[in-house]
């Protein structure tokens, strides 16, 4: 048996090894040392830093913000908002007004329309009634219209138009019948005596002014005529009475009397178409609550 320690074989050395290791961690250091200082360890997680201070290894935080709280400019939105919404109710408001009075004025304008056709309607029933009364017409359904609409307002002036209308007489008569009354007017019936031999005498010497009308009973037959076409039955009716022989005119006086009565009360009928405020009635009946243009003109 041979022993392995014996002088004659040499013991492995070490040395090469320990310094092989102490070169690569020599090696290593100076690498890990490069790189620290180029920066390359450096972190920005402020998260991760130790408060060393406190001695608290609790990660430092961000001081905490305080609770939310209403913005100024959404406030303001808000208040603007509100006070759109005020501003566009009251718009609503005063258009809902405008077009109220808009309403009211367009109702008073129908009304005002109303009326003024009704009595637009009453005077061309009597101006109808008159042209009826000229030409000696009947009446018919004029005299229904002149009941309904002028009735209440005028009672004594439709009556008279509507009693004429029953036996009429024209102007051509009057004037006609005139003519033919002219001898019997110009002379005197009366049989001879004091009173028509004073009339007489007083009637030799007369002192008037020029300009007054001559009282010679062909002048006053005359005069009555030129009246009587000219349509003023009165100043003729006023000649003939004054005429020596005016009873002989008895009949012509009476119808001219009342030609002249219907002539007045159409001329009634007619303001009365225009001016009367109440009592006037429209086709149906109905009051006539708007005023007459010369009402509306003159309110005094």
């Amino acid at each position: 048996m041979i022993d392995s320690t014996s002088p004659g074989r040499s013991r492995p050395s070490l040395k090469p090894v320990i310094i092989a290791v102490l070169a690569s961690f020599l090696l290593g250091a100076s690498v890990a040392g490069f790189l620290a200082w180029r920066g390359y360890f450096t972190t920005t997680d402020t998260s991760a830093e130790i408060d060393f201070e406190s001695g608290s290894d609790v990660p430092a935080t961000a001081t905490p913000s305080p609770s939310p709280t209403p913005i100024a400019s959404e406030t303001a939105q808000a208040a603007a908002a509100v006070e759109r919404v005020e501003q566009t109710q009251g718009g609503i408001d005063q258009r809902l007004a405008a077009a109220e009075q808009r309403i009211a004025r367009l109702d008073l304008q129908a009304q005002a329309a109303v009326g003024n056709a009704a009595r637009a309607e009453g005077l061309l029933i009597a101006f109808a009634t008159r042209r009826a009364i000229e030409r000696g017409a009947e009446l018919g359904y004029l005299g229904d219209q002149l009941r309904l609409r002028f009735g209440d307002a005028q009672p004594n002036s439709v009556q008279t138009v509507i009693d004429f209308a029953r036996d009429p007489v024209t102007l051509d008569v009057l004037l006609a019948r005139l003519d033919g009354l002219g001898d019997q007017l110009v002379t005197s019936n009366d049989q001879p005596s004091i009173e028509r031999l004073r009339r007489e005498l007083s009637s030799l010497f007369v002192i008037r002014r020029e300009t007054t009308p001559s009282p010679q009973p062909t002048r006053r037959l005359d005069r009555a005529r030129m009246f009587l076409e000219t349509g003023r039955v009165d100043r003729a009716i006023a000649e003939v009475e004054q005429m020596p022989g005016a009873q002989n005119a008895a009949s012509w006086l009476v119808d001219a009397r009342r030609y002249e009565r219907a002539q007045r009360a159409l001329d009634l009928i007619e303001t009365t178409a225009v001016r009367e405020p109440r009592r006037l009635r429209d086709g149906d009946g109905q009051p006539i609550q708007q005023p007459g243009p010369a009402e509306t003109a003159d309110p005094s």
